[in-house]
């Protein structure tokens, strides 16, 4: 599902070269839950960003779903994310001036998907959201808008659900049922997840964990 090959990342900080990650070679396979657990500055981000095609490496290969993005031009790369990777970050990132069901709506009214609204119901329903459908962002919870955010990352029934710190602006208790509404995404739909947390109880409970120091995979993980 997922490859990389020789993956680096440099950026130019002031008059000197940074090394945010060093080649590392990785290998996701379909239906995976993958956990990349680090300190802060490791490379987490960096690397979930890089496996989006959301960045470029400065080196090495990524292959997603048997396409390799780095060969994509900006236009492909987005085509790819909109049909094959759906994304559930930190801060939800909704669009404040739609409702719930609206924010569903927008990736499967973008790919022209058949049915979108019965879709985007049933995506809510299966969050639990049903009686929230005409409430925008600043009616919900955290919780709440978290739930509408894999809801509208599962609109257009992805390959590959990429999750960046998906419980960190939330509090315990609703962690773990984010918890396990990205769990039971991976489980009875198959679908790959790539989680960046440091969250002990959501890695502990991914099929793999990859540990991130100063941009190199620890020894020992995979």
């Amino acid at each position: 599902m997922i490859r990389l090959e020789g993956v680096s990342k440099t950026v130019q900080s002031g008059t000197r070269a940074l090394t945010i990650l060093h080649p590392l070679d990785l290998e996701v396979p379909a239906g995976q839950c993958l956990a990349i657990v680090g300190p802060s500055g490791s490379g987490k981000s960096t690397l979930l960003g890089l496996i989006a095609g959301l960045d470029a490496p400065t080196s090495g290969r990524i292959v997603v779903d048997g396409v390799d993005i780095t060969a994509l031009d900006e236009d492909a790369l987005a085509t790819l994310r909109g049909r094959r990777i759906g994304f559930v970050f930190q801060f939800f990132h909704l669009i404040p001036s739609l409702t719930a069901l609206e924010n569903v709506l927008v990736p499967l009214e973008i790919a022209g998907a058949p049915g979108p609204s019965a879709r985007a119901r049933a995506l809510l329903a299966d969050v639990g959201l049903s009686d929230r459908l005409d409430h925008y962002p600043a009616q919900l919870s955290g919780g709440e808008q978290q739930r509408v955010a894999i809801a509208r990352a599962l609109a257009n029934d992805p390959a590959l659900v990429l999750a960046d710190e998906p419980t960190g602006n939330l509090d315990s208790a609703t962690g773990r049922h984010i918890i396990e509404i990205l769990l039971a995404v991976n489980r009875r739909r198959r679908t790959t997840l790539v989680l960046v947390t440091h969250d002990p109880d959501l890695a502990s409970q991914a099929d793999v964990v990859v540990r991130l120091r100063d941009g190199r995979i620890e020894d020992g993980a995979p």
